[in-house]
């Protein structure tokens, strides 16, 4: 057994937050209008026959009755976010509202547990030394993808020998669709197993009109706002540094843009825009060494850019070399020889990266051949393209500055951090709610809290059909039912906000110091959730 930190100790005894309508362990459901899909109606409908066009749940509360004991199984899929130790001792806490002989089973590992029935009942000692901790060290996680009906077969094995009801899993958009794929097959199987998800992902993609944030994005952003603050004051002592810092994020730009709004920095590149402009990478780079020349005519040789990590996935140009080389490294171990094989386009764009870049994208493949984009070091290549550009704007006497470029990339630092207090409320409150719909007798449900930007006891409690959240995408050459993305919206309060300050942020030294995440004080300090959020749902 590890020694516990005084915080940890003390954050222990904090009891979350929850909507009222949970308060008393007694809800009554009310149900909505019927749902569809947000695309492709036809196509899911005939996919999920039995949980498409469920009603929206809202939970009001109600007398206490007597509800029959049952058994649980509880799954944490997928990478690591603050906050899902709160959501299982939620769930526990719901459970056990609703009848204190319910029991609650942790699948070990992830999905893969399910399959390969690996398991420990989560008692009332265990569940009290995880509370209002980081991590998913508790039952640990795995990626292992629920899709085949081998899989389902086998947990439809364990949860009849362990006498369990109801799974409820702790993931993505690719995790809870596998949820919703199970909860179909277990209805039409008739095997009498509930599926709940719970919306999970610190990149923040994972939301819409009923859904509004997802779990452990508040507590990544304040994390990494922190230590770049941090670094901007570093920054604004030495004055003789440009930080490049590439963050979390590798299909939408949600991270870079929260943590801009916390922290101001002089250049923000948001993947979506450079996407919707058909930027190129001279581009971005031409971007970015403006701002540079700019500040050093004004005497500030330093300054601070954020980068979301997918970036060079959204540059048109690039796409389509990755495409091609993925392509002709496929069939082609001579790297050499397959480079001839680039279209034109393709093979300018490779020359203009740094050696090291162009080595990364063709040495460093997965087992499928494919260049793997998570390793490119984007951080690195803007700072030594940049480079190079004032390089060549100062031999044509164009820029006098100096140019120093430092790196970092903030990504697993966030993922396991204590949550803050609106991230414990938050997973505390979809943990009990997600017991409720199981009590509920609900399937193919993803738990939902809504009206976030409120004190929690004024949040909405309830369920969300997951079929409502789908459309169908490619996948691996075939077109599969999965949770549409929420990517950065350009027309959205949030980038509108970056976008309306940028150019005085980019001239300016306009930095903003959040410091660490504060668990203790007042509630202005303590319990605010992200700018992203505020600014979402202040229009609505």
């Amino acid at each position: 057994m590890s020694t516990k930190s005084a915080l940890q100790i003390a954050r222990a005894t904090y009891q979350p937050k929850l909507p009222n309508a949970l308060l008393h362990g007694a809800v009554k459901a009310v149900e909505g209008k019927a749902t569809e899909s947000v695309a492709d109606q036809a196509d899911i409908k005939k996919l999920f026959p039995n949980t498409y066009g469920m009603p929206i749940i809202t939970f009001e509360a109600s007398e206490k009755h007597a509800n029959q004991a049952i058994n649980v199984g509880v799954i944490l899929s997928g990478g690591q976010a603050p906050g899902g130790h709160n959501v299982i001792s939620g769930l526990f806490d719901g459970l056990k509202s609703l009848n204190e002989n319910n029991k609650l089973y942790g699948f070990l590992s992830g999905p893969g547990g399910l399959v390969d029935h690996k398991y420990i009942e989560l008692t009332v000692n265990i569940i009290d030394e995880y509370r209002n901790t980081g991590g998913f060290d508790i039952i640990g996680s795995g990626r292992t993808k629920l899709e085949e009906t081998a899989q389902f077969d086998k947990g439809v094995e364990i949860c009849n020998k362990l006498g369990i009801k109801a799974v409820v899993i702790i993931g993505g958009d690719d995790s809870n669709t596998n949820a919703c794929v199970l909860a179909e097959y277990y209805l039409q199987k008739q095997t009498g197993i509930q599926v709940i998800g719970c919306p999970k992902t610190i990149d923040g993609d994972l939301k819409n009109e009923v859904i509004e944030t997802s779990f452990g994005f508040d507590t990544a952003c304040k994390v990494y706002s922190e230590v770049i603050g941090n670094i901007m004051r570093d920054a604004n002592s030495a004055k003789k540094y440009w930080h490049f810092i590439k963050l979390m994020g590798r299909s939408a730009s949600h991270i870079g843009l929260e943590c801009a709004l916390q922290t101001q920095p002089n250049v923000t590149i948001i993947s979506e825009e450079v996407e919707a402009k058909k930027q190129t990478l001279s581009e971005v780079v031409n971007g970015v060494a403006d701002v540079v020349a700019a500040r050093a005519a004004n005497g500030d040789n330093f300054g601070v850019v954020l980068i979301p990590e997918g970036l060079v996935e959204f540059i048109p140009e690039v796409k389509i070399l990755i495409s091609e080389l993925n392509d002709l490294l496929s069939h082609e171990t001579d790297v050499q020889k397959a480079l001839k094989g680039l279209t034109a386009p393709s093979a300018a764009v490779y020359a203009s990266l740094p050696d090291a870049i162009a080595k990364q994208l063709t040495l460093d493949r997965d087992p499928h051949g494919n260049v793997q984009v998570s390793l490119i070091e984007t951080e690195k290549l803007l700072i030594e393209m940049v480079g190079k550009e004032l390089k060549r704007r100062k031999d044509a006497g164009a820029y006098k500055g100096k140019f120093s470029g430092l790196a970092h990339f903030f990504g697993y630092e966030g993922r396991c951090a204590a949550p803050s207090n609106f991230d414990a409320d938050y997973c505390y409150s979809l943990g009990v709610n997600a017991a409720q719909l199981i009590g509920a007798g609900k399937t193919g449900y993803m738990s939902s809290i809504r009206n976030t930007t409120a004190a929690a006891a004024e949040w909405i409690a309830g369920g969300v059909p997951v079929t409502m959240m789908m459309n169908m995408e490619k996948r691996h050459g075939q077109m599969k039912p999965v949770i549409q993305k929420a990517l950065v919206r350009l027309d959205g309060a949030p980038f509108k906000k970056l976008a309306a300050n940028r150019e005085e942020w980019a001239k300016t030294t306009a930095y903003v110091y959040p410091g660490p995440i504060q668990y203790f004080g007042p509630t202005e300090v303590c319990d605010q959730p992200t700018k992203t959020l505020l600014l979402e749902q202040e229009g609505k």
